[in-house]
């Protein structure tokens, strides 16, 4: 696969006459985020086949068990259901939009969780292994987690994916900023106390002037419908999406806007420039919603924004939770903040994908 040149761009020269916004002017909520990560573990029964990508796949069977779980009239859709105000299953998997907005009628708002599936690679977890992937959830979602886990022991006992492969839950464990903690395990049957929130400011805010993204999974940023290649990213799409998405997800499911002055916003962020060495990553799914594939791809790869980044602080802190871009609740548009990545994501994709193939032939041979 090709790598995008690494490119430079320089700020914008627009002229403007808004004094700079501080690391504190972006957020008016408080200090924290009410956001959680959790990793669930499976032990394998029968073997699970996990295609390339597995957010789909896990997405499809856990709100299929959620739905069983929590929908008491059966109908086809939540909309016109008399109890959708009060039911879990809309709220955490298909929330419906209100019917008024002071600002714009949504046709969909933002899920308030996201599926983060295991490592990108098709493979075969035989009986005894394990599966493990983790789970982000939002605001008042976070309330729902014992239903959450519960959906989750019944999607894997029913069975996932091709075959049918089935699990059984091992523990979960709750994600924080600088440590895990077990919270639950079958056998004891409760839930642990835990911080279901992460902070939003730092000390180093004001001074941030450089950011690298390490982006794991397909970055969708899009224009006009069209997702942008690698050529036509700029920082300003990236850091917008960033505060659009956060600030809905707290409209919708926390206690109200993060964001009071967007346009302020937007003017900061075309002064940040950016090195980039990202290439595209398809990835396709099959909609039986709409009886068709969808073509999902994005970019992955190092993004190195530089400039007045004080604003955008607790923004990218907590996009590594909420991720950004198009279709998150698959886990897509998911990026760690540092300064080296773990390894060349573009260079390892295509020696990723023969080394699977290699491992499913074994697979299917034994």
């Amino acid at each position: 696969m090709n790598l995008d040149p690494p490119t430079l761009t320089g700020a914008s020269q627009r002229p403007s006459n808004r004094a700079p916004l501080d690391a504190a002017a972006v957020t008016n909520r408080g200090d924290t985020f009410p956001v959680a990560r959790y990793r669930l573990e499976f032990r394998a029964k029968q073997p699970i086949r996990l295609p390339d990508y597995a957010g789909s796949m896990l997405r499809g069977a856990f709100g299929h068990a959620l739905r069983q779980l929590a929908c008491m009239t059966r109908q086809k859709e939540c909309t016109g259901c008399p109890l959708v105000d009060g039911c879990p299953y809309p709220a955490i998997f298909a929330p419906v939009p209100r019917a008024t907005h002071a600002l714009q009628n949504f046709n969909r708002i933002p899920v308030p969780q996201v599926i983060e599936p295991p490592a990108w690679g098709a493979r075969v977890l035989t009986a005894g292994e394990t599966l493990t992937f983790h789970q982000v959830l939002v605001g008042r979602a976070r309330q729902e987690l014992p239903l959450i886990v519960l959906a989750w022991r019944r999607a894997l006992a029913r069975g996932i994916g091709a075959g049918d492969g089935t699990g059984e839950l091992i523990r979960v464990v709750h994600c924080g900023e600088n440590d895990e903690t077990e919270i639950h395990r079958p056998e004891v049957g409760t839930i642990a106390d835990h911080m279901q929130e992460i902070a939003l400011r730092a000390p180093s805010d004001a001074r941030l002037a450089e950011a690298t993204l390490h982006i794991l999974t397909p970055l969708r940023l899009q224009h006009n419908g069209q997702a942008l290649p690698p050529a036509k990213l700029q920082p300003r799409t990236l850091l917008l999406a960033l505060a659009r998405r956060a600030n809905l997800l707290a409209e919708f499911h926390a206690d109200g806007p993060l964001i009071d002055d967007f346009a302020a916003l937007s003017d900061a962020a075309a002064r940040v420039g950016d090195e980039r060495n990202v290439c595209w990553r398809d990835w396709k799914r099959y909609s039986s919603r709409q009886q068709r594939e969808m073509c999902l791809g994005g970019v992955v790869g190092t993004w190195r924004l530089q400039g007045p980044l004080a604003p955008f602080a607790a923004l990218l802190r907590l996009g590594q939770w909420l991720h950004v871009g198009k279709e998150t609740t698959f886990g897509l548009g998911q990026y760690t903040l540092g300064g080296c990545a773990p390894r060349d994501i573009c260079a390892d994709s295509g020696r990723n994908r023969e080394r699977n193939a290699q491992l499913l032939e074994r697979n299917e041979l034994n």
